[in-house]
């Protein structure tokens, strides 16, 4: 590999943020921060009228409460356990600030909940800019599909509610160990990302049909 090729793919792994655990420990999948923060900050604006999410962060409410994964971790990943949003909000719609933020708790931990499967048991909001006017909201991350090349990717690729498969964390849609696979996709609109990850861990099992774990990382939800 390049010099240039081993940057590209540091600066894709590093801008997916944080690998956070959806559902428990026996789930085995995880989720990229920056999907998620792209997920929710879109229902809370449809939600809440006149209110933006600016930034978004996800961490663990309690990590000494964190439990092990029953299936290895992807690198650098947080271990399954409850999570703590802290956002960053604009507020142009004229209604009290008390009424907004509340609704925006609300609304964070519900799309948490019903699109993505997170577990979120804290939400801190910060008030940061009162705009006249509305936000141009950001341009959404495309993801970059790969093509399936064994059996592991091609049952992946078929499972309801993925979009495509990606590379974004080590350069390779499917991490082939000893010891297990991992597997990275995005997925489609309409599906909740839990769901999708646990359809895959299915269809990649028993396309293995070998015994081994199976993780799956999520880097784009639609």
């Amino acid at each position: 590999m390049t010099t240039a090729g081993a940057r590209g793919r540091m600066r894709r792994a590093m801008g997916l943020g944080r690998l956070v655990a959806l559902g428990g420990p026996e789930d085995g999948i995880w989720l990229a921060e920056r999907a998620a923060a792209s997920v929710l900050v879109k229902a809370t604006a449809k939600a809440v009228l006149g209110t933006a999410v600016t930034r978004l962060d996800v961490r663990l409410a309690d990590p000494g409460a964190a439990a092990e994964p029953a299936v290895p971790a992807p690198p650098s990943a947080l271990p399954p356990g409850a999570h703590r949003l802290t956002a960053e909000v604009s507020v142009w719609s004229g209604e009290p600030l008390l009424a907004a933020t509340a609704a925006l708790r609300s609304a964070l931990a519900r799309a948490a909940a019903d699109r993505l499967g997170l577990v979120v048991t804290e939400v801190d909001l910060r008030v940061t800019a009162l705009p006249d006017h509305p936000l141009v909201p950001a341009p959404d991350h495309a993801p970059t599909p790969v093509t399936p090349s064994d059996a592991a990717g091609e049952a992946a690729a078929a499972t309801a509610g993925v979009a495509c498969l990606t590379a974004e964390l080590g350069g390779r849609a499917v991490h082939t160990a000893v010891d297990h696979v991992r597997v990275e996709v995005a997925t489609a609109d309409g599906f909740r990302a839990l769901d999708v990850g646990r359809a895959v861990r299915a269809s990649v099992s028993a396309a293995l049909a070998d015994g081994r774990p199976v993780a799956v990382l999520i880097s784009s939800v639609a």
